[in-house]
Parts: C-alpha cells; structure tokens; sequence
C-alpha cells in the first residue's frame, strides 16, 4: 500500500533518542527529499517544542517519535542489587517515570504536527482517533505480526515493522521477550500479509540492495538509523562516533544492562560485565544515566551505551543528504 504524505519518500530516517535526532538531522534529510523524525524521548516538554519551532520553521516534512507508556516495573531489591553491582558510590535511588506523555501528547494536540510515531507501548484508539482529528498521521513501531495486528487495531495509519537487527532499543511491545531473529523482508512479507496499513521496514538496512529487498517485500520505504549516526548533522557523542569505526569492537549485542530494556549496542566492557542485567524500563536508565554521561565526558567507549545496529560498519562520515542518496543507487 502507497504511504500517506508527507511519508512517501522511499528512505526514512529513523527517530533517535538521547541526542542523534537533532533538527538539523531533520531538516536535511527532508531538504534533500527524504523523512525524519524528532526524538522526544527524555526530552522535556519544553525542549520538545523549541525543537519543534525549528523544524517548523524550514520544512514541513518532518514528525516527532513518542515512547508511549508501558513501563516495566523492578522490586526495590532488585534494583538495590543492581546499583550495588555497579560499584559507584552516589548512584540514584529508584525513579520511575511516563516520560511526560500526557505533557507532550498534550503539547502535540495543541499543536499538531505533520506526523506522530509512538513507540515502546500502544496508543489507545481514542487518542489515535484524536490526532487523526487533528490532520496528524500516525506510526507505530511493531516488531512482529501479532503485535502489528494489534496496532491496526488502534487505527494507527502506518506501521514501522522493525526487525531485531535494529541498533538502539527494541520497540518490542513485551520487553521480557528479546524480538526474534527473522530476516527482515521475511517479517515484512508476514506483517504486510496481514494488516491493511501501509509499512515501513526497519532495522539492519545498510545498502541499496536491503533497501531494495524490503520494498520487493512489501515495504512503502526503509528506515535506517545506525547508518546516519556519524553525518555531521546527528547529535551523535564523539566517542559514540569514534567506536563505530574502532576494530576494538567486532560485534554488537541486544542488552539490558544500560536501561533494562533490551537495546543493541557494541558490545563494549559493560555489556560483558553486566549480561545478566535485570528488567526494570525506566528504572535503570536513570540508575546508568550518571556513569554514561561521566563515560561520554571521559571519553570512555568501554562504558558507554554504544547503541549500534547489524549493519553499523556501513556508517559514514558524510552529509546525511548523501548517505541517504546512495541507498537509492
């Protein structure tokens, strides 16, 4: 099925949380002819809109990425435990939070935005009914066909079927569950056979030929993420860029130990320390987020969330007007 506009570009680029998906990052890509999507995870409501009013400002291609709520909840021991085995003095007593979602739902109601995606969690129908109202197209990130049956119906009007190649956090919907391995034109056949929604495959795309591969399979578009984290217009951290191309780092793997929920990242000395991470969304990204920024200031590789998809080695250091071109060559 075609995609709905402003969404019919055959790249995308995925919505990154934490500092990648800058405006600039947004803005380019829809300049050159493309889509991309804010990050409005761990951003407050009011740096979500100043970021929104420069976008706006340029382009009207453009969307913004919510985490909707579905927390995973972590006793006090365990979580004690947990920040024990850390072995840092001073760490954070257990925090959990929405991510201000009514406030940012609120604030994209109130002043809707091209496109809304929402990830880690299902939108209730009526608020998918109410952006929808707005003139607002909606996406939902599904990582396999049950999940995206249950998307469609929310009555969201796209669906990102992201296959567990991706870099970053798993958008699976049951984070107890690591999603399956499963090649992604394979998970998109078997999504699109299923639902009446167009698609947009994610996850592991690094070429022109997977782009080429999932769009055969069923896809209006691809996404990538991992492949424009070192472009001069990403926020990505200097160390984050530095170990993309460093040898050291040979393979990446799905962990909990930063945030515990699973996300793939290099696999760095605190991954291996740390495989037998507890589940606990948000908890233990606030309990991490101290020694990660310390790590990024320190320029520490080794303990810091090195978020990085299968096909991170096809990462380079060009415009993102250019990466985004030669997927479609």
């Amino acid at each position: 099925m075609d995609l709905p506009e402003p969404l019919s570009s055959p790249v995308h680029v995925a919505p990154m949380a934490g500092g990648p998906s800058t405006p600039a990052l947004v803005v380019a890509a829809a300049r050159s002819g493309h889509f991309a999507q804010l990050a409005a995870g761990y951003r407050t409501p009011e740096e979500l809109a100043a970021q929104i009013a420069v976008v706006r400002a340029a382009t009207d291609r453009f969307g913004v990425n919510l985490f909707a709520p579905n927390p995973v909840p972590i006793e006090d021991d365990a979580y004690d435990h947990y920040r024990a085995s850390l072995g840092v003095d001073g760490l954070p007593d257990k925090r959990e939070d929405d991510d201000a979602w009514a406030d940012k739902v609120a604030l994209l109601l109130d002043d809707p935005v091209p496109v809304v995606s929402f990830t880690f969690g299902l939108p209730d129908a009526d608020l998918v009914w109410e952006f929808r109202r707005r003139g607002t197209v909606t996406m939902q990130t599904v990582t396999n066909r049950d999940e995206a049956l249950a998307a469609a119906e929310r009555g969201v009007d796209v669906l990102v079927v992201q296959g567990e190649a991706a870099g970053g956090h798993s958008a699976v919907l049951d984070p107890a569950a690591d999603p399956l391995w499963q090649p992604l034109p394979d998970l998109v056949r078997s999504v699109a056979g299923a639902v009446e929604v167009p698609v947009i495959a994610a996850g592991g795309i690094g070429s022109a030929s997977d782009v080429e591969a999932v769009r055969l399979a069923g896809a209006g578009a691809a996404m990538v993420g991992t492949l424009v984290l070192r472009t001069p217009e990403a926020g990505t951290g200097q160390t984050h860029r530095e170990a993309l191309v460093d040898p050291v780092f040979d393979r990446t793997a799905l962990t909990r130990a930063f945030t515990g929920r699973p996300a793939r990242s290099l696999v760095n000395r605190f991954v291996r320390e740390h495989e037998d991470a507890p589940l606990g969304y948000p908890a233990l990204h606030h309990l991490t987020k101290p020694l990660r920024a310390a790590a990024a200031a320190a320029g520490d590789a080794q303990s810091l969330h090195l978020w990085a998809g299968r096909s991170w080695r096809a990462a380079v250091d060009a415009p993102v007007a250019d990466v985004l071109e030669a997927l479609l060559t």
